[in-house]
Order: C-alpha cells, then sequence, then structure tokens
C-alpha cells in the first residue's frame, strides 16, 4: 500500500468503500504509468542513492541496466562524429593532385598494328645470283676458328607464337596509359615468325637461338668477347635486337656483363678525349659501342649506361668534319667524309636520340649529315665509299642512314633503292669482282657487311605504310633468298645448358664478315629484322625527327606525369 493511501487510512475518520476503491485504483494508474526517459533517469539516479537493501536501490539497478543500451545509441555516434571532425581538423591542409593522363593511341602505333596484320602475298625469288666485287674497309682484326663441318641444321622446335620478351607493347587499344613500362603483348613476336615471303618463320627463329646461344657460350668472364670491343658491342646489339635485357632468364646475366663491360671499357685519354679501351686504330670500334650503349639504356634505362652513352655521343657530334661526314677516328679537320664510318656513326646519333640523349648540337649534327649524303656520299645512283668516288656495296647504308633519320622519301633514297633491285644475300668469298651497276647483283669484296645494311633498308622500304608495289616484291625477294641461304650456313658447335637444364645446340656463322663473332652477329641481326626490338630499327623509326628542344619539352611533361612501373 502507498504512503498516501496509508495516510489516508489512518486518518480517524473511516474512508467508505466507494472512497477505497478510487484510492485503490489511483495506486494502480500511477503504477502502470508511462514514464518519460528523463523521469526514469531522475528516479533511477534517486533510487541508486538510497540504501543498497532497500527496494528502491533494487529498482534503480534494474532501470540502470534497462537504459544502457539507449544511453550507448546516443553516445558512440556523438563520439565518432567528434573525432571526425578533429581528424578533419589536423589533416585539413591542402593536397598535391597527381593526374594520370591517358590519351588516344598514336599515330605511329596504330601503324605498326596495321604492319603486323599486313598479308603480303608470296613470291619466288630469282635462281641465278652474279655479284660484284668492291674493296671495302675492315672494321677489325681477323681471328681464324677451326673449321668445323658444314651442316644443314635443323631447327629446334620454336612456337610460332611465342611471348614476347621485355617489349614495350603496342596494344590495339582507344586509349593508353602515357609512361608505362613493362607491360608486354605476348605473342607479338610471333605475329614476325609466322612464315610467308615477308616474314620469318620456325627455323629462322631457330638459327637465331643458336647463334644467341653460341654467343653466351663463347663469351668470356669479364663479359666480353675476344677481338676488337665491337664484338662485344655487336653481341649486345644481337642479345636487345632478340628482346634479352639483364631481366631475362636465359641471356640475363650474359646481356648484363657484357653491358658493364662497355660501361667500364670506357676511359679518358692523356688530352681528355673519350675513348673505350680495345677499340680498333680505326676507331669503327668506339661508334659501335656508343651504339649499344645508346640502344641498351634505350631498353634497359641503366643510368650507368646513360651516362656513358652521353659521354661517348658528345664526341661523334663534336668531332663531325665541316662538310658533314666522319673520317677515321673522327678527324674533325678532314673532309674525306668515309661513307663505311659515316653509317656507324650515324646509327649511334640515331640511337642515342630515341633514346631521349640530347648532346649539345645533336640536331645540327643530323642536318650537316644528312645534306652530306645527298650532295657529297650520293653520285650515279648509289652511296660511294668516300665523298667523290664511285657508287659500292654502301649504296646499302646511305640509304639506310637516311631512312633512319626521316627521309625515306628522298630522292637519292628512291635511287639507291632501284640500284639495289637486283641484290640478293651472299657469304664471303661469292661472286666477282665488278663495279656497281644499277639492278644488278650485290658487289662481292664484303657481301654480308653490305647485307646487314641491305636486309634493313629493303626491309624498311618493303614493309611500311604505303609500301610500293616494287619495294614489296623486292623485300620478299631478298627475304626468300635470306631464308633459304643463312639457317642451312649455321655451323654445328656443340650445346650449352639452356634454363630448363636441358643441353640447347650452339652455331655460328663462319664465313659471315671479318671474324666469327662478328659475322654472327650481323646475320642474327638480318635474321631478326622481322621483329627487332631495338627502337632505332623498327619501321616507324623512319620518321622525320623532333628537334632536341621538342624532346626535351616533352621530357618536362612527362617528368610531371605520373610513371607508372608494371611488373608482367
Amino acid at each position: 500500500m502507498s504512503e498516501e493511501l496509508e495516510e489516508i487510512v489512518d486518518e480517524e475518520a473511516p474512508l467508505s468503500a466507494e472512497e477505497l476503491f478510487e484510492l485503490h485504483k489511483a495506486e494502480i494508474d500511477a503504477a502502470f504509468e508511462e514514464k518519460g526517459f528523463f523521469k526514469r533517469m531522475s528516479e533511477m539516479f534517486a533510487g541508486l542513492s538510497k540504501p543498497r537493501s532497500s527496494a528502491e536501490y533494487k529498482l534503480a539497478r534494474v532501470e540502470l541496466q534497462r537504459l544502457v543500451a539507449p544511453v550507448l545509441a546516443i553516445i558512440l555516434p556523438t563520439l565518432g562524429v567528434i573525432s571526425l571532425i578533429v581528424i578533419t581538423a589536423i589533416t585539413g591542409q591542402q593536397k598535391q593532385v597527381i593526374q594520370v593522363d591517358i590519351a588516344k593511341a598514336t599515330e605511329e602505333e596504330a601503324e605498326l598494328q596495321e604492319e603486323e596484320e599486313q598479308e603480303i602475298e608470296e613470291i619466288t625469288p630469282p635462281e641465278e645470283m652474279v655479284d660484284i666485287q668492291v674493296d671495302t674497309p675492315t672494321v677489325g682484326p681477323v681471328s681464324d676458328m677451326m673449321a668445323p663441318t658444314m651442316s644443314t641444321p635443323t631447327s629446334e622446335p620454336v612456337s610460332v607464337k611465342p611471348a614476347a620478351q621485355d617489349s614495350v607493347a603496342l596494344i590495339k587499344s582507344p586509349i593508353t596509359m602515357k609512361s608505362m613500362a613493362g607491360s608486354r603483348s605476348p605473342g607479338m613476336r610471333g605475329q614476325f615468325l609466322r612464315g610467308g615471303a615477308g616474314y620469318g618463320d620456325a627455323v629462322t627463329e631457330g638459327a637465331v637461338l643458336k647463334a644467341l646461344r653460341w654467343l653466351k657460350k663463347t663469351q668470356n668472364t669479364n663479359g666480353s668477347w675476344t677481338g676488337d670491343i665491337a664484338n662485344t658491342a655487336l653481341a649486345i646489339l644481337a642479345y636487345l635486337a632478340h628482346g634479352e635485357t639483364p631481366g631475362a632468364k636465359e641471356f640475363g646475366e650474359t646481356v648484363e656483363k657484357a653491358i658493364q663491360y662497355l660501361i667500364d671499357a670506357q676511359t679518358t685519354d692523356a688530352n681528355g678525349v673519350c675513348k673505350f679501351r680495345g677499340a680498333s686504330g680505326t676507331e669503327y670500334g668506339y661508334l659501335i659501342c656508343t651504339y649499344a650503349l645508346c640502344e641498351a639504356y634505350g631498353m634497359t634505362k641503366n643510368p650507368n649506361a646513360k651516362i656513358a652513352a652521353l659521354k661517348a655521343l658528345e664526341r661523334i657530334v663534336n668531332n663531325q668534319s665541316p662538310t658533314g661526314g666522319w673520317d677515321y677516328n673522327m678527324k674533325k679537320e678532314s673532309t674525306r667524309d668515309d661513307m663505311s664510318f659515316e653509317g656507324w656513326a650515324l646509327q649511334a646519333v640515331k640511337a642515342g636520340k630515341m633514346a631521349g640523349l640530347h648532346p649539345d648540337g645533336l640536331d645540327e649534327c643530323i642536318k650537316k649529315a644528312v645534306k652530306c649524303l645527298k650532295t657529297r656520299n650520293f653520285r650515279n645512283g648509289g652511296f660511294n665509299y668516300t665523298a667523290g668516288g664511285a657508287p659500292t656495296g654502301l649504296t646499302a647504308t646511305g640509304c639506310l642512314c637516311m631512312q633512319l633519320l626521316g627521309y625515306s622519301n628522298e630522292p637519292e633514297v628512291k635511287a639507291a633503292l632501284d640500284t639495289m633491285r637486283g641484290w640478293l644475300p651472299l657469304f664471303e668469298g661469292e661472286g666477282k669482282q665488278g663495279g656497281l651497276v644499277a639492278g644488278g647483283p650485290m658487289p662481292g669484296a664484303a657481301p654480308q657487311y653490305y647485307s646487314y645494311y641491305a636486309s634493313q633498308c629493303k626491309y624498311q622500304a618493303g614493309m611500311c605504310e604505303g609500301a610500293t608495289p616494287a619495294n614489296v616484291k623486292t623485300w620478299q625477294e631478298w627475304n626468300l633468298a635470306m631464308k633459304a641461304k643463312y639457317p642451312p650456313a649455321i655451323v654445328d658447335a656443340g650445346t650449352i645448358d639452356g634454363p630448363d637444364g636441358k643441353p640447347k645446340a650452339c652455331g655460328y656463322w663462319k664465313n659471315g664478315y671479318n671474324n666469327p663473332t662478328m659475322g654472327t652477329c650481323l646475320i642474327a641481326l638480318q635474321l631478326m629484322v622481322y621483329y627487332r626490338y631495338l627502337p632505332t630499327t623498327q619501321t616507324k623509326a623512319g620518321k622525320p625527327l623532333a628537334s632536341a628542344g621538342e624532346d626535351k619539352k616533352k621530357d618536362a611533361k612527362k617528368a610531371n606525369e605520373v610513371q607508372v612501373e608494371v611488373d608482367i
């Protein structure tokens, strides 16, 4: 009974039954009254202040348990909001926004894709070949080797669509990520090994692999190959052309040691002139080493290769003759304008340009070189050995240099291609001596040296966008003859353990040019002309070059773009 009811009952005047009923009803209504949250809180705190043995305290404890959930539902979100406000206030400083530039695929990439898809009609090359010989300077010392028996190789199984290695992907897509490096397009190489008149096949690729394994087998422990240092540079070019970089599984260590050897071989003489230890007296080796280092930097971005390549390139640019050519030992005052020497100098210059190396005077050097090619080295439908002489097998050298420098449509290039129409690949010692005949056979004095250039300029002319039917036919004739002649002529040289631990066949070309190492590299580079990973020698490289100033602006723009590295 409540206190109020007790007080009423204790009064002297007794209550009627009706009054008692009303009192009990009021007490029951009070017991079932809906109390608000704050009233319940007030009564709870009041009960908690009572003695622990009292009924009020016990009821307050029960009420506290009931109110925990709604209290937490209010407190926790409040604390969360306060925390977010504090964090935002602390880290609310201005942030730099990094934008990833997504651009449309370049026209050059689209063009190369079209070249990959281009189907070319097969034709049959002429059966008879006659050649004429013209004197050509020796690049390096000739080294003798045992003459093993020649045998026709049986090409080891090679996938017609092997995955490309360490190549920059040319993905046929409406968008491309700028500055993305390291992505690969599986089967890209296979596109160029599908056979037919215009492409390579499993047999040519089998011969290339034999040559690369022979080079690995004969490499010295210091990373070099015996003879002029040009041999080491050419071996590097052969590996890079196959897409092999220091990270490659089978040949990575070989390439890394060779590149490091070139870097370490660079020195300075007493007069402060950049040199390469082991280069021949004429310094052909210097030019080829520079070419290899520029390509190595372009494909690997090795900072040490960049330093060495730029230093070597500066000497080539600074020692160009007043007439625009080069002579042995880069004698700046000479106006001999040696076409053979000039060919390696310009391959190095173009490789450096494409690798993003910008020595002072580079653009002017290229302009002067093109003028020299057109006015001093070209005569009577071909390019001569030295200024003012008669056209020789070096017609292919001058033609390729013009193409690589972006002057493929010049009349001198068209005339040179006409002169070389009847040329087919030959080995040293074949053919007859004689003068160069327009449309006739290739000279025979150093045919593999000329073939190195001829295979490239014929490929450039026959596989480029808008190639004329005559140039397509000329390339196909050359290619079919090359595929029939080179692989069967490789010399068996035992085996070497492959990356899978199994023995792999090795081979080299004895009758290549100058010495087995050099000749093997020159022929292997020809058999890789279809897909060569060297940026300088791809068909898209034969476009008009931007100036160094424009390239530097592009470099500055790239510095502000996100560099995305992908490891696949």
